[in-house]
């Protein structure tokens, strides 16, 4: 998905394809079936190519999931990239431009501040060091028969032979894809890692927050996590955990922490005082970022996944079972592409027999199990970025009392349909110069907290970002590595070489065992503790290396039998040595899980494959049973909104699509956090078209006119509706759970409107967001409360990329799907979440749901939130959404005999030739 806002030529494109799919209805035709066929893989006989030194079979089942059965590694990952690029190759090529900064020279000059910021941060660049220099030989070769099986697809087709987008962008640009790049395959990484990368967003809003709220007022808004209530993951301290210290962070975490001048004294600055110009810098700065294509979904508290594992004394089969759901943003086609790889003979040479989801565009099994072991991953959420306002004067930038030179690079944006761009990018040691990607960081922090030793401002500070995937690391050797694990020892080893993205790894074997590894390049951090920008002039702050892999927390076996991971806390700071962050998830999801898993348990019961997915279902609202208590005892004297108070009597808090509950409900949380926060909030974090009257900004200006009538400014919210305040997940689940025992707190007020008396508490609030939320779905849903449905309001479309976004209506009907109707919500266990600020239409999904039994990996389920196709109109396409939605699953047979009884479509790929017989 690249930038929000449609270029002119976007437009001027659109229109053509609009008065072709009008120009009539022979030529609609044409464009409707030929062209759309045109892109169609040929699944069965025979197709000779070049380079594979024995045949390799394609076994499809009825869904078009394939398995590759090779007699030598080389060729098994040749013939996995000419499979990918068979379904999904607008979606590669999409991906590569991305990460490259090259979306210009597909779509035109709408994404050439896309293009410049992506540039700025060099992806490419350091995936191009990555090959050259960090990769193992193996993996090296690998990568490049997965770029010549790609490369032997296109050999043998072009424009809407390869993809129906191709066809459309014609009307554009003569744009023609060039050849696959192994580096193509190592940058896909950086994408991953930027949008699993912690808490940047989270240090920009504590910042825009201080321009508005007091240092109290803010960490009222980011409670500290609740480790009495909401286990970490590790909870038997191993030998890996050091002291009871902490090095840079400690178990309190509720304190300010640290500014960019660290005590934020000497010229009387705080986070509170920041104003005007770190505001201006860093609600630009959001707004750049909010511009960024991100492939796994919108940056913000949603991202996320559930993982557990249980150990076989405790399930059904005497053996372990293993889930996994990661929660990212949904797209048409899936991130995910599901696939088995097999070498026909297991040997030392041929090492692979694994199967599970991968990543289309690189090589390797990235979830899933081999015949020995299997792993899943959940978002770690380490702090591993860190912004640093640099003094830059005359070519140089502040360190330490010197000048020093900053680096300059020049970047050629190609544009299609347009003149080239020139930018250049800067650097200093701490990281680019990303302030320099948009006009309004001219004023980079002109009052910026900062110690009293701070330089002069002058024209301000710029902002740079320190981030662990600018660094060179060989994390794609990890994937092979985890692909080949054998045990628990080779599995850590593994997740030894997983720099970026941290994530949690979970981990079962058909020996029985159990384990957890958290991976990740961590650093360990000098002064300051991440919270806010720090000050790059000052090496104080430097990161002083990484925590070693061997103090990073990790379990096996644990004596309670099961491990969850859904992005809690990993481990109680109390007893543990280094920081890792204090922007955890709040542990909704985890505890929930632990719950239903404890509660069997307890009984006496044995976890099964059936109990495995009811977990994964799970529609639960935990933060409903501890506010509708307190809905309900206000009292409604309006018989209209008193009939939809009494839904939530008798309530069983599950978010089923057909709950009328459920509904409402989560329309008065919607409407309760708006009152309750959301006017409070500076512009930079409310959602983009949301007005408010405000005060004038400017303290010389007259507050009121001559007649004695107040004077407002108009002032609108910035924010994208995927990504605004208060979004509603587990941290406002935190901060109302706190707050609801303070009836007489400053955040319950709001100011009375036209119709409205103002709300001077708790209670008063309470009633103002259940009158406006029956008054609410009654425009949406109509008056009858017996129509009222959750799935109704909750809605899922999937959505093409770029082409599918950006279109009128005949064009996104032709690429686009839905809407499904779903259940669960925002950290829920089905975790189907939603933006409070922004609307009920879902945001992020359990993007492919996984349960892997290890007594008989036969036995085990997957489904993927769309389909093995890429392509418009195959069979394929979404043919798994809708089981998706209804909870259901495909069984995922891996044994040769399984999969060969669910086999539909074989495919030989034979050595020779250039490719051809392509349907």
């Amino acid at each position: 998905m690249p930038a929000k806002k449609p270029s002119r030529r976007l437009r001027v494109f659109v229109i053509a394809v609009v008065l072709v799919v009008l120009s009539g209805l022979g030529y609609g035709a044409f464009w409707t079936v030929s062209t759309v066929r045109a892109s169609y893989p040929q699944v069965s006989g025979e197709i000779e190519m070049d380079g594979l030194s024995g045949p390799v079979t394609v076994q499809r089942d009825g869904n078009g999931i394939p398995r590759l059965y090779a007699d030598s590694a080389l060729d098994l990952f040749r013939a996995q990239g000419y499979v990918h690029a068979q379904d999904r190759f607008w979606e590669m090529d999409v991906r590569r431009h991305m990460t490259s900064g090259r979306l210009s020279e597909m779509f035109g000059d709408g994404q050439v501040e896309t293009d410049a910021f992506l540039r700025t941060l060099g992806w490419r660049q350091v995936a191009q060091q990555e090959y050259d220099e960090e990769l193992a030989p193996e993996t090296k070769e690998y990568l490049d028969e997965y770029a010549e099986g790609v490369n032997a697809y296109l050999g043998t087709r072009s424009g809407e032979e390869l993809s129906v987008e191709y066809a459309a962008l014609g009307f554009l640009n003569d744009y023609a894809p060039e050849p696959w790049d192994p580096v193509d395959s190592v940058a896909w990484l950086k994408a991953m890692a930027w949008d699993l990368r912690g808490n940047m967003e989270d240090e920009i809003d504590r910042s825009l927050l201080a321009a508005r709220l007091s240092p109290e007022q803010i960490e009222e808004l980011y409670p500290g996590y609740p480790y009495d209530r909401n286990n970490p993951i590790v909870q038997e301290i191993g030998d890996f955990a050091g002291g009871t210290g902490g090095t840079g962070g400690t178990g309190d975490t509720g304190g300010t922490g640290d500014t960019a001048g660290g005590d934020g004294q000497g010229d009387g600055t705080s986070p509170g005082d920041a104003a005007d110009g770190v505001t201006t810098q860093l609600g630009a700065l959001a707004a750049t970022l909010d511009e960024i294509p991100a492939l796994l979904g919108p940056a913000g508290s949603g991202i996320g996944s559930n993982s557990w594992v249980v150990s076989g004394e405790y399930t059904t089969t005497g053996m372990p079972l293993l889930a996994n759901d990661p929660h990212l943003g949904p797209s048409l086609p899936s991130v995910w592409y599901q696939m088995g790889l097999y070498c026909t003979e297991v040997t030392e040479e041929c090492p692979f027999e694994v199967s599970g989801f991968t990543f289309s565009g690189m090589p390797g099994v990235v979830i899933g199990h081999n015949e020995d072991i299997a792993w899943g991953f959940t978002n770690l959420g380490a702090d591993v970025t860190d912004l640093r306002l640099e003094k830059l004067d005359n070519g140089n930038y502040l360190r330490d009392g010197e000048e020093k030179p900053y680096e300059t690079r020049t970047e050629t944006i190609r544009v299609a349909g347009g003149e080239d761009r020139e930018i250049t990018v800067r650097s200093t040691e701490n990281g680019p110069i990303v302030s320099d990607r948009h006009d309004d960081f001219a004023e980079t922090g002109r009052t910026a907290p900062v110690e009293s030793g701070a330089p002069d401002r002058g024209n301000g500070y710029a902002v740079s970002l320190t981030w662990t995937a600018l660094e060179p690391s060989n994390t794609m050797d990890a994937v092979f590595a985890l692909n080949t694990a054998a045990d628990f020892d080779d599995f850590r080893s593994a997740a030894a070489d997983f720099a970026v993205p941290a994530q949690n790894m979970i981990y079962a074997d058909t020996a029985g065992n159990i384990g957890y590894q958290a991976p990740g390049r961590i650093p360990v951090r000098g002064a300051g503790d991440g919270r806010y920008p720090a000050p790059g002039w000052d090496s104080s702050y430097d990161w002083d290396g990484y925590v070693p892999t061997e103090e990073l927390p990790w379990e096996l076996n644990p004596e309670r039998g099961y491990i969850v991971t859904a992005n809690q806390a990993v481990i109680d700071p109390a007893g543990y040595d280094h920081f890792l962050t204090d922007d955890w998830s709040y542990g909704t999801r985890s505890a929930r899980i632990e719950e239903l898993l404890v509660s069997k348990i307890e009984d006496g019961g044995k976890i099964s494959m059936g109990d495995m997915q009811s977990i994964q279902l799970d529609n639960s609202n935990e933060m409903a049973r501890v506010l509708v208590p307190y809905l309900l005892d206000i009292e409604i004297s309006d018989p209209y909104i008193r009939e939809a108070q009494e839904l939530l009597e008798g309530w069983d808090f599950s978010q089923d699509s057909d709950s009328a509950a459920a509904a409402y409900y989560n329309a008065v949380w919607a409407n309760m956090l708006q009152l309750a926060f959301g006017h409070k909030l500076p512009k930079e974090l409310r959602v983009e078209g949301q007005c408010l009257r405000v005060r004038p900004a400017d303290d010389s200006a007259p507050l009121e006119d001559a007649n004695g009538q107040a004077l407002f400014d108009t002032e609108c919210g910035e924010r994208s509706p995927d990504s605004a305040w208060p979004d509603g997940g587990d941290r406002w689940f935190e901060v109302v759970r706190e707050l609801i025992e303070q009836p007489d707190s400053d955040w319950w007020t709001t100011p009375a409107t036209r119709t409205e008396p103002a709300a001077t508490d708790r209670d008063e609030l309470l009633a103002r967001a259940l009158r406006d939320a029956r008054w609410e779905l009654t425009a949406k849903l109509g008056k009858d409360i017996g129509t009222w449905s959750w799935g109704r309001l909750h809605q899922l479309t999937l959505t093409n990329q770029t082409l599918g976004e950006e279109g009128p209506g005949p064009l996104r009907w032709m690429l686009n799907r839905g809407p499904w109707n779903l259940a669960g919500g925002a950290d829920a266990v089905n975790a189907t979440a939603w933006n409070a600020a922004g609307g009920y239409e879902t945001t992020w999904v359990p993007s492919m749901r996984m349960i892997v039994s290890l007594a008989d990996f036969d036995e085990s389920l997957w489904i993927n939130l769309s389909g093995a196709s890429g392509h418009a109109y195959h069979e394929h396409y979404t043919d798994q959404t809708g089981m998706w939605a209804r909870g259901e699953f495909l069984p995922w047979p891996s044994s040769a005999e399984a999969v060969a009884e669910g086999t539909r479509d074989t495919l030989t790929l034979t050595p020779g030739g250039a490719g051809a017989g392509e349907e």
